[in-house]
């Protein structure tokens, strides 16, 4: 922190890992005041290794901008979780699926991140996506794995590994089996 921004709470300190909606998870390399049309600001200068990108964000402006820290354990843990429970089928017209999801990835909770891998992969399997929808899901797929990754003090490739094998689970196979059978081909008992 430069010696002109001692003292001054902030919310988060420097070498703190935090996330940054749409962008990825990024450090806090520093805290710094700037002088901006006249008024000193205070700034999280924050590096994201996934864009090898550094921003820098007004501390006051920070919660607005979606920027938090890493959950812990158990948040991610529960966010993995979330892939075998069952969701709602979503919008066929994928333009409004990609807004609808686009606001879930802008409000940056890590539930809201794997519920967009979750539909998306989920979708995936049964249309290839749009490009843009990829993007969405690539990123998405990218800041799940990174912040996950930090919060369990796992490698990304393992967490990858887990992600891919939680999302195969089908919470509901055994519908989905029947299903893919006809009504006509099954018998009555069957039917239930």
């Amino acid at each position: 922190m430069s010696n002109s921004a001692k003292g001054k709470s902030t919310t988060f300190k420097e070498k703190q890992q935090v996330v940054y909606p749409l962008q990825g998870v990024g450090q806090i390399q520093e805290i710094v005041e700037i002088d901006f049309k006249g008024e000193k600001t205070l700034y999280y200068v924050i590096y994201l290794p996934v864009s090898d990108m550094t921003v820098k964000i007004p501390v006051d402006r920070a919660e607005e901008h979606g920027i938090r820290a890493i959950v812990d354990r158990k948040e991610a843990e529960k966010a993995l979780d979330l892939f075998s429970q069952e969701f709602e089928p979503v919008p066929a017209d994928w333009k409004m699926r990609y807004q609808m999801n686009l606001d879930l990835l802008k409000k940056g909770s890590i539930m809201d991140i794997a519920s967009v891998v979750r539909t998306l992969y989920a979708r995936k399997k049964v249309k290839e996506l749009p490009i843009m929808e990829r993007k969405l899901y690539d990123s998405a797929l990218q800041l799940l794995v990174d912040e996950v990754s930090f919060s369990l003090d796992v490698s990304k490739k393992e967490v990858e590994e887990m992600v891919f094998e939680k999302l195969e689970v089908d919470p509901d196979a055994d519908d989905e089996v029947d299903d893919i059978i006809p009504d006509d081909d099954l018998d009555e008992d069957d039917e239930e």
